[in-house]
């Protein structure tokens, strides 16, 4: 039977439910700091594993570059969940977040700027090691653990207090619109990010591009110990077992009670799942099978075009930041359903666009479906995350959200290419790869679909747990 007890936050009116401009302040810089630090890791770490260490795939070791690359990935995102579910509970237990996302973030600044000190040379002389072949080992070995320190620190801060913070922050009534902004930070960061890192050779090579992203991160989390108010005030220190409460979030009582937010995680599984079917080889489709050159597009570039550019994305940001106001306004039922539909028929669009210039077209629904069934899902799951619970339950968020849409994902897309592949390109690590095809779009669509299983028993339930408050 599900718990009827309302929180704190669920009995706030509707004047106090709006958010102050400290808090907003507080989401937009760690938001927007912690997806510059992701983007650094997922896009960079791997280019300077096989640039510099293997200097582009010309010197080799007894761990190769692609292995190396893959271990590190997979080493990472296990680091990930780990830690999600250790520091997110214990945030619970100590009854505080201000001290783990400003410390973590602070320490995650350090562990990412500590890459520019990981040189060959460094390496050898550390360790004694003068065989060129084990340097390289070596060297790899560092980049790998290194990477698993720095994503404890950032997971830490960022997965489990931060995304527990903004849980503990928002109500039912403003979660959405928190959402939208949230949604726009990694689209932001990225931009950043890749900007500066194109100026990687201009900067000074990968030792500076680190350090200036990991000192922007210290700052972020020197501000916080200023700027964030802590928001575990009025909710009792837990006790009982540490190590039984890693495992509370499996148990079939507890998945019974709160069926809501087990029925919110089994969408938003589905629904990254049907992302990464697709994501992964989005980059290469475009390049090699649908022949779109990133230099064409620069061409396109004009002076009017630079002029015109800042003003769409306000705009673009502002009409984001109203939709995540409207579903607070009017709430999920609808809307929910009309996002999978967008996303759904974007897919299935984008399997018969053979050309860019068609592609786009389809891109247009796929993306904006994307949008809104991120924000949609990711702010029912706060909905309905117990209160007394918030970081302990960022780690099941995490499976659901990141590990097995990771695993299962990519799987499907890989095998739906391989089998209906058409032709082949040279990858970065020199080897022939058969194309990424316009089947996967549709492989991905087939999964998105199954989105409306639990959504369609989570309206039957009460979608809108707004509509539960007494105001």
């Amino acid at each position: 039977m599900e718990t009827k007890t309302k929180s704190p936050l669920e009995k706030k009116s509707a004047a106090d439910s709006k958010l102050s401009g400290r808090i907003w302040f507080n989401i937009c810089l760690f938001g927007f700091t912690g997806q510059m630090a992701w983007t650094l890791e997922n896009m960079y770490f791997n280019t300077f594993l096989y640039n510099t260490v293997y200097e582009g795939g010309k010197v080799t070791g007894s761990l190769s570059s692609m292995t190396a690359i893959k271990l590190m990935v997979a080493f990472s995102a296990a680091t990930a969940v780990i830690t999600t579910f250790i520091m997110g509970n214990l945030s619970d237990r100590v009854n505080k977040r201000k001290i783990f996302i400003s410390l973590g973030y602070i320490i995650w600044g350090i562990t990412t700027g500590a890459f520019g000190f990981i040189t060959k040379d460094n390496i050898g002389n550390l360790f004694g090691i003068s065989d060129s072949y084990k340097v390289i080992t070596a060297t790899a070995v560092t980049v790998i653990v290194m990477d698993c320190v720095m994503t404890f620190f950032g997971s830490t801060s960022n997965d489990s207090a931060f995304n527990a913070w903004i849980t503990d922050v928002t109500t039912p009534k403003n979660r959405a619109t928190a959402e939208s902004v949230l949604a726009i930070l990694p689209v932001v960061a990225m931009v950043v990010v890749i900007a500066f890192g194109g100026m990687i050779d201009a900067i000074g090579g990968y030792p500076v591009f680190f350090f200036a992203i990991g000192g922007f991160v210290i700052v972020c989390g020197i501000l916080g110990l200023f700027t964030l108010k802590d928001s575990r005030n009025g909710i009792h220190e837990k006790n009982g077992n540490y190590w039984k409460d890693l495992v509370y979030g499996f148990k079939p009582s507890v998945v019974k009670e709160n069926s809501k937010l087990y029925l919110a995680f089994a969408a938003i599984c589905l629904f990254q799942t049907a992302v990464q079917v697709f994501f992964p080889y989005l980059l290469i489709y475009l390049q090699h099978s649908l022949g779109f050159n990133i230099e064409d597009l620069l061409g396109y570039i004009t002076k009017p075009v630079l002029i015109a550019a800042p003003f769409v994305i306000i705009a673009l940001v502002a009409v984001i930041v109203l939709v995540g106001k409207l579903i607070d306004k009017i709430g999920k039922n609808v809307l929910l359903f009309v996002a999978i539909a967008l996303f759904v028929v974007g897919l299935f669009a984008a399997s018969f666009m053979h050309t860019a210039g068609k592609f786009a077209l389809a891109a247009i629904p796929l993306f904006a479906g994307y949008g809104l069934l991120g924000i949609m899902l990711n702010s029912t799951v706060r909905d309905y995350t117990p209160e007394d619970k918030t970081g302990l339950f960022q780690g099941i968020r995490m499976i659901f959200f990141v590990l097995i849409p990771m695993i299962v994902g990519p799987s499907v897309g890989d095998w739906v290419c391989k089998a209906n592949a058409s032709g082949t390109y040279v990858g970065d690590d020199g080897l022939s790869n058969y194309e990424p095809c316009a089947q996967m779009f549709l492989a991905a669509a087939i999964v998105a679909v199954l989105v409306l299983i639990p959504c369609i028993i989570l309206r039957k339930k009460g979608i809108n747990k707004n509509t539960d408050i007494k105001e």
